[in-house]
């Protein structure tokens, strides 16, 4: 497979989710623009690693808690410690996790995320959010769509700039889920000016711009499904585990229950 030219000109959100959670997959210039958002809105740091904690406590949840074995998880990133795979298949075995993405850096790294457990399956597609029937078409080739499955969008409905596009998106994958699925979502808020101006002058670089959102529009994304408790919320207040004594941060999330 040719590996597709990765633009190193820009910084990439990517790139630079990962510079924040540590990891080496990333270049000067994500690390440049991660340090000025950094420095405007220095709790953004805490939103990516809490936002990692959150992935794994819901995937655990569904999991270990709910019995869920099928996973759509749209807007994979970069591969990092504790993948949904690799999270689900420590407790599932024959768990079957889907990846969507359309980046050509995630792309290129795919062939970190196409490995299981035997009994189980992972696998990748490579497919834009704009176009849900194309990734319905394709993860029902691997899914099994008359049985439960948990549908992901993790950090990436911000991308979406038109708030109604982005919920008749959500809206249509969820209409492809059986009774008994579940929905699973964070997204970053823009009740802090700080976060605000941090955001504004990262998309001003010429990077994917990415929309912070009120936590009143991110519920719209949960119309018809019911919420699990504590409903939707900052991530670290989502069922922390115990021990810890989470504080609130600017990003929000989810799980809720097709009925």
């Amino acid at each position: 497979m040719l590996m597709p030219e990765i633009d190193t000109s820009v910084p990439h959100s990517a790139r630079i989710w990962n510079y924040w959670l540590g990891g080496k997959d990333n270049y000067e210039v994500d690390q440049q623009a991660g340090d000025a958002y950094s420095k405007q809105a220095p709790q953004v740091v805490a939103m990516a690693r809490e936002s990692r904690r959150y992935l794994i406590r819901v995937v655990t949840h569904l999991t270990q808690d709910l019995g869920v074995r099928q996973l759509l998880d749209i807007g994979t990133g970069l591969p990092t410690q504790d993948n949904t795979h690799e999270v689900a298949q420590r407790i599932a075995p024959t768990a079957k996790i889907v990846y969507v993405d359309n980046d050509p850096i995630v792309l290129a790294h795919a062939a970190a995320l196409l490995y299981s457990t035997p009994e189980g399956v992972t696998s990748y597609i490579d497919a834009d959010l704009h176009d849900p029937e194309k990734i319905i078409g394709a993860a029902a080739k691997i899914l099994d769509f008359n049985k439960p499955v948990a549908l992901m969008l993790m950090g990436i409905l911000g991308h979406i700039q038109d708030h109604d596009e982005a919920k008749r998106i959500v809206h249509r994958l969820q209409a492809a889920l059986p009774t008994g699925s579940y929905f699973a979502h964070y997204d970053g808020i823009d009740t802090d000016p700080d976060l605000t101006k941090a955001q504004q002058g990262y998309d001003d670089t010429g990077a994917v711009p990415y929309v912070l959102r009120s936590p009143e529009q991110l519920s719209a994304y949960y119309e018809g499904f019911e919420l699990l408790e504590p409903g939707l919320v900052p991530c670290p207040l989502w069922r922390p585990d115990p021990g810890d004594l989470p504080s609130a941060t600017d990003i929000y999330g989810g799980v809720a229950c097709k009925p």
